[in-house]
């Protein structure tokens, strides 16, 4: 076999752009040194041939010259071996490198070739990202939420440890499939959010409710995103996070949600008994009229058909009185909440013969002014209705406490008593419905009108505010707006808004 002589050797070394250095396959003494080498370490090829491993190499244990020695003497007996090294230049810096030590029998004498690069960047990066995974790994260590890879067969790939304690997984334990953890139709619902999972972003985030590998049952905010990172990582990238106690709350909102708007159907109710009361007393009052007219007539000869016309304009009252129950009963019911859509000037129209009820007993009068065209908006109109009520109930109080004058009337004649004066009003306003209860009552303190819809802010004597506060609540969740301001003309201008529908 003919080797290459040493100085052909020496100038294709030469060319490369690798730092190389050639040692004495016996006694391991550096014999030569490419210009890249030279350049990097900083000396002369003159002044690098009697330096030791101590001259330039990082004095520390690891790097003694016994180690490198024995990596040069079994790259001559097992083949080219790879190690770090930490050269030291002439100037003092330490350059970290990769060194891969190769046996080459020369054709004059055979040498240890020591290929070395600089990767102190590199080693650099690596701590910096070992630094940052141990930040990671404690700063998610407490968290309930959890990330898993999904292959795009399906099988889970990873999940973090925050996962698994999510997920109640013991140490080691697999995860399984991850469908198996919810109930059927929201596996379907899981399925369908996978297969839609957006590439930029993450998807929508959706609710279930599982059973974790305890038995325990949570509820999960998942959100997912297809990856791509060439070969290295494909599939679904799903994030979720424990929601149970969130999900809870918002259960008992909705609940006291519920109860409270309940009350105040009962409240308003209770506030209309009076007016109710006088309204039933008088078809009640006719069916007995006309009952014992048919009887005095039914004990006369020849008064069958008078007896019949009696009965027939009893059984008309009757009807009347069962009507009138019937729709405060349709009114007051529990019922669960039902939104559906409707147009505001009905829901107004509906509350308005309860509220003509009330303000006949107390002598106010009652406009309606309806929008001319439709003002469609999704609801329930129950509660709509309710607060529509405790306005203009509100308002009626209002007009109630003592002798109110009107401007110019009083200037004249003071004695001249106001008109007590409602109007309900409905209108559109830009991709808004409003409705409108104004009075010419005697108005609140200009710095209440921010705090009416608080709770226990009330202008009425003996009231606590939760009416207005139910108000609020109610218009709030539906998308809403409520406020007050002084009315025009004198008086309290209460409106609420809510959003178009579609």
């Amino acid at each position: 076999m003919n080797f290459p002589a040493e100085a052909d050797f020496h100038r294709l070394l030469d060319a490369l752009t690798l730092c190389v250095l050639l040692h004495d396959a016996e006694t391991k003494a550096i014999v030569w040194a490419n210009r890249a080498a030279c350049d990097a370490l900083g000396f002369t090829l003159d002044e690098l041939l009697p330096l030791k491993a101590k001259d330039m190499t990082r004095p520390v244990p690891k790097y003694r010259r016994e180690i490198g020695v024995g990596a040069m003497d079994r790259s001559i007996t097992e083949g080219p071996q790879v190690y770090e090294w930490c050269y030291r230049s002439r100037s003092g810096a330490d350059m970290l490198s990769e060194a891969i030590a190769t046996y080459v029998p020369l054709a004059g004498r055979p040498v240890v070739m020591v290929q070395f690069r600089d990767i102190s960047a590199e080693d650099s990066l690596k701590q910096t990202l070992r630094r940052y995974e141990s930040r990671l790994r404690e700063f998610m260590q407490d968290l309930g939420e959890g990330v898993a890879v999904l292959t795009p067969a399906g099988e889970v790939e990873f999940v973090s440890e925050s996962g698994r304690r999510v997920l109640g997984l013991e140490e080691g334990a697999p995860m399984g499939d991850v469908l198996d953890y919810c109930s059927e139709p929201d596996r379907k619902r899981l399925l369908a959010q996978l297969a839609a999972a957006p590439r930029i972003q993450p998807s929508a985030p959706q609710r279930y409710r599982i059973t974790r590998r305890d038995g325990t049952p949570r509820w999960l905010r998942i959100t997912c995103r297809r990856i791509e990172i060439e070969d290295d990582l494909n599939g679904r990238l799903l994030h979720f996070r424990d929601v149970t106690d969130e999900v809870a709350v918002e259960e008992a909102r909705r609940n006291e949600a519920r109860l409270l708007e309940y009350a105040g159907r009962y409240n308003a109710m209770g506030e209309m008994a009076t007016a109710i009361a006088h309204e039933l007393s008088q078809p009640l009052a006719a069916v007995r009229n006309f009952i014992e007219g048919a009887i005095r007539r039914l004990a006369q000869p020849g008064s069958l058909d008078d007896a019949v016309w009696g009965l027939r304009s009893a059984d008309r009252q009757a009807e009347h009185a069962a009507l009138i129950i019937k729709s405060v009963r349709d009114y007051i019911v529990k019922r669960e909440p039902s939104e559906t859509h409707a147009d505001l000037r009905e829901v107004l129209a509906d509350a308005a013969y309860f509220i003509e009820l009330r303000a006949r007993e107390a002598g106010v009068t009652v406009t309606i002014e309806q929008a001319s065209e439709p003002l469609p908006v999704y609801v329930e109109r129950v509660l709509i209705g309710q607060v529509v009520l405790n306005l203009a109930f509100n308002a009626i109080d209002a007009l109630g406490e003592g002798t109110h004058h009107a401007g110019t009337q009083a200037d004249d004649n003071p004695a001249q008593p106001r008109r007590r004066e409602l109007r309900l009003v409905t209108c559109l306003r830009g991709k808004h419905a409003i409705a409108q209860v104004i009075d010419n009552g005697p108005g609140v303190p200009a710095d209440a009108h921010d705090r009416m819809f608080d709770g226990f802010s009330s202008s009425k004597a003996g009231g606590n505010g939760i009416g207005l506060s139910l108000c609020k609540n109610i218009v709030t969740r539906h998308g809403g707006e409520i406020w007050a301001r002084p009315a025009r003309h004198g008086g309290l201008e209460c409106s609420f808004s809510l959003p178009l529908a579609d």
